[in-house]
Parts: structure tokens; C-alpha cells; sequence
């Protein structure tokens, strides 16, 4: 089992209902595939560095998990389709 960290970034103008509903279903793809959730950090809604399709701003949530080297790409072709995320990343945690 391999540490991965996977970094959201949820549409803004979405309430916290609808915010979490997101996050919980990227949580439970992570489980889908074998993963372990260690930690969810939220940091809230943050300026974006860019425009991306015409809004400045994100909540930023960060989930670090445990699991096999498989699970990373099936978890981003999900990902890729997920309505209200805006931009997304997984990333080996090597420090870990």
C-alpha cells in the first residue's frame, strides 16, 4: 500500500450541503477502491490562482489515503466527470 494525497478543488457558489455531498462522494471512491482515508483537511473557500471557467474562487479540500498503486488512475477517471469539481490532482505522498 502506497500514501496518496488528493487535492479537490469544489465549485464555490455550491452550498455547504452541496459542498460535502462532493467531498463525501470522493471519499467514497477512494473506499471504492481499496483505499484508506488518514486525513481530510478542508481549508475552506480560497481565491483561485486563475480564472477557471469564469470563477476566482474554490474550497480547497485535501484527502490523504492509503492504498494500492491501482487505485490513483481509477479514481481520477471518476474524477474527470465529477460534477461541481472544478480541478483535481492525486499525487504519490513520498514523504510519508
Amino acid at each position: 500500500m502506497n500514501k496518496y494525497e488528493l487535492a479537490v478543488v469544489v465549485n464555490a457558489k455550491l452550498d455547504d450541503e452541496a459542498k460535502n455531498a462532493v467531498v463525501d462522494k470522493a471519499k467514497a471512491l477512494i473506499e471504492r477502491f481499496g483505499g484508506q482515508i488518514t486525513e481530510v483537511d478542508d481549508w475552506g473557500k480560497k481565491k483561485l490562482a486563475y480564472e477557471i471557467d469564469k470563477m476566482t474562487e474554490g474550497f480547497y479540500v485535501f484527502i490523504r489515503f492509503d492504498a494500492e498503486p491501482t487505485a490513483p488512475a481509477e479514481i481520477e477517471k471518476r474524477m474527470r466527470i465529477a460534477d461541481n469539481v472544478i480541478r483535481y490532482l492525486c499525487v504519490r505522498n513520498e514523504a510519508a
